[in-house]
């Protein structure tokens, strides 16, 4: 049924399904009723200020609830398995995407790391997520690893597959899909960002972390997203809270993570917060309501 839906979608012309919400109301009616597509999350902000918690407790919240996750480690700093619960052994003997050279190779037709040779911008990506993530509680684990050379937005065979990975999981797939990202969007094209739900940037109460804040908003605008949302973490009274809120006016803020010990034990203990840290799990139950509840409106309107 499923796909005699995206033919009759692409028959009329409309080739990216998630796109298609915001242009006809029939096409709007058919998917957010028949296809069902998952909340596709975008988690940025400066580094150490909370991300890959949030992340990792959205994403066991979603699977907790029966969806199908995508959890995407596309941080330099890459935790997320670790944060889910994957123990560091395992983690480590997880070969980020961006690594493995004879896939590059094949689905480019180029040498990971080649530059000035033609090469596949969009090469076949749909079956990586299969073939390449490690499962955990319900949630597909994918970890992107980075660019090493001529920077996050070269062009290059292994970012043309990061890119091309990062469209197909946002635009085409139907599970609940959460990214973990760096202060930087460049794995993200200006179609790709627009079938974003959201874009969740992480403060923590000081000026350098709203600085990064405001910065990647901009970023963002450039790509055509109208909107990112603030979720204060590591807050440990109303008055940082308030901190927050008072000088980044202009964000919608969708809550806070305070500062829980808990979340710090899990780390020694190589256990996930999910696990370990029930009042910030609480807290993020919360900021999921509230985001949903923003989108459900945007759909309805």
């Amino acid at each position: 049924m499923r796909e005699k839906i995206l033919d009759f979608i692409s028959s009329i012309g409309y080739t990216r399904p998630r796109f298609a919400i915001n242009d006809s109301p029939i096409v709007k009616f058919i998917l957010l009723n028949t296809l069902q597509y998952g909340m596709k999350l975008a988690i940025t902000g400066k580094g150490g200020v909370g991300k890959t918690t949030l992340a990792s407790l959205l994403a066991r919240i979603y699977a907790s609830e029966g969806n199908k996750v995508i959890a995407i480690d596309a941080n330099p700093d890459a935790n997320l398995a670790t944060a889910l619960g994957i123990s560091a052994d395992e983690a480590q003997r997880i070969t980020p995407i961006a690594e493995l050279k004879d896939l590059i190779e094949e689905r480019t037709g180029a040498k990971s790391g080649s530059f000035g040779t033609f090469f596949k911008l969009n090469p076949k990506v749909d079956d990586i997520p299969e073939q390449f993530s490690i499962q955990k509680d319900g949630i597909k684990i994918l970890v992107m690893g980075t660019v090493k050379k001529g920077g996050g937005g070269c062009l290059c065979p292994e970012g043309a597959l990061l890119k091309s990975l990062v469209s197909h999981l946002v635009l085409s797939r139907s599970e609940v899909v959460i990214m973990d990202m760096d202060a930087g969007v460049e794995n993200l094209g200006r179609g790709t960002a627009k079938g974003v739900d959201a874009f969740i940037i992480v403060v923590e109460p000081g000026q350098r972390s709203f600085q990064t804040a405001r910065a990647i908003r901009d970023l963002a605008k450039d790509l055509g997203v109208r909107r990112c949302y603030i979720v204060g973490s590591k807050t440990r009274d109303n008055g940082e809270r308030q901190f927050i809120i008072n000088n980044l006016p202009d964000f919608e803020v969708l809550g806070f993570i305070n500062y829980h010990p808990e979340v710090g034990e899990a780390d020694r203990l190589g256990k996930s917060v999910f696990e370990t840290a029930p009042v910030a799990v609480a807290e993020v139950k919360d900021i999921k309501r509230k985001l949903e509840q923003i989108t459900a409106g945007k759909q309805r309107g």
